[in-house]
């Protein structure tokens, strides 16, 4: 028997396209034939699924002057008759959205075509994107225990979580050691794709600011933008405070595995990585975030005992001086918070995600 393919509908951004991936190949393993469906942006993906077949569509993001809304409008009408074709050429068993505008006139296409559709949602908010087609979808799938927007007793709800990707489930059974007494403390500080303005401010003033003591022992690496390299450089080197410094960590699973403790943004990957390998955490969520979907991660995060939040506004050096003196003043804390990050993930997400598409289309995935 023939199996029909699954369709893939994403955004461009990698919050979209890495529990895609995951997705396909979880499906790949399984001999499920998938296919793509995006917009423009997917030209520049390096990873695995740009080695598959992808199907581009019209898409934009509705916001901005009264102006740049219509346009955006006009854009994704044009990518609803694009994805009403393609799927007409595809034929697929099932649907899958995994958000960002650009996935929102496939799964429109797929409930006007009455296909079997589901969606993934990374964070502990709906996104945007996922709530103007919710109603079509035959499965909701979440990566947190309670998500807003989807009302409480949803029988479309299944909990999966966030997958990840292969290198950083590779790193889950890594054991966490507490930093002991006079030992080295390796701390990573990172704040997104290109770090983070904020962090090149408050973090080494943080650690200036500690007992001397404490802050020979550490060992820093932290991501920084290119333009505040030497400012930030200089205010550790007058410290004496060991530090590595970069733009970018392509090995960065590895680096979160090394750390004793994490500073960083709440991203919804980021939070599944830090859970998968289970380290310890201080999060500062993205102000800006839409609908403050990355306050929701972390608080989420930390009634699980994962980690500590500081809100944007309230991430001053001395609060972040005063966690840090705790934390490594009491390293029992730090490998109970550990414990239970670990405890939070959901290694096994894009099998759990490929099992609710055997469960739609009726085909043991």
């Amino acid at each position: 028997m023939t199996l029909r393919p699954v369709v893939l509908a994403t955004g461009g951004t990698g919050g979209h396209v890495f529990p895609a991936e995951a997705l396909a190949g979880e499906l790949e393993a399984r001999g499920v034939p998938f296919t793509l469906v995006t917009d423009s942006r997917g030209r520049q993906w390096q990873g695995a699924l740009a080695h598959r077949p992808i199907h581009y569509i019209h898409s934009a993001s509705p916001s901005g002057s009264l102006g740049q809304r219509l346009k955006a409008m006009l854009s994704l009408g044009l990518g609803l008759f694009d994805a009403w074709w393609a799927l007409g050429r595809i034929g697929p068993s099932a649907v899958v959205g995994f958000g960002g505008y650009a996935s929102v006139p496939t799964m429109v296409a797929a409930r006007l075509r009455r296909l079997p559709a589901m969606l993934h949602e990374q964070n502990a908010v709906l996104g945007r994107a996922n709530r103007m087609v919710q109603r079509g979808a035959m499965r909701i799938a979440t990566s947190f225990d309670h998500t807003r927007f989807i009302a409480d007793g949803d029988q479309r709800t299944r909990i999966v979580g966030n997958p990840v990707r292969e290198q950083v489930r590779a790193l889950r059974n890594l054991p966490y050691h507490a930093p002991g007494e006079g030992r080295v403390i390796d701390l990573v500080v990172f704040g997104g794709s290109q770090g983070a303005t904020s962090f090149s401010q408050v973090v080494p003033e943080a650690i200036l600011s500690l007992p001397q003591a404490l802050r020979s022992r550490l060992r820093l690496v932290q991501q920084c933008r290119p333009e505040d390299f030497d400012k930030v450089r200089q205010r550790y080197t007058r410290g004496g405070t060991v530090v590595e410094l970069a733009p970018f960590f392509a090995d960065l699973p590895q680096r979160l595995a090394s750390a004793h403790l994490v500073i960083g943004r709440a991203g919804a990957s980021t939070v599944a990585e830090l859970a998968t390998i289970g380290r310890p955490s201080i999060l500062v969520p993205y102000p800006y975030a839409a609908d403050d979907h990355q306050t929701a991660n972390a608080r989420a995060f930390e009634k699980a005992g994962a980690c500590i939040v500081i809100p944007h506004a309230e991430f001053t050096a001395a609060t972040l001086a005063g966690h840090l003196s705790g934390l490594f003043e009491k390293p029992q804390r730090l490998a109970d918070m550990a414990a239970a990050a670990h405890a939070a993930g959901r290694p096994d997400a894009a099998a759990r995600l490929a099992d609710l598409v055997g469960e739609m289309t009726g085909v043991a995935a």
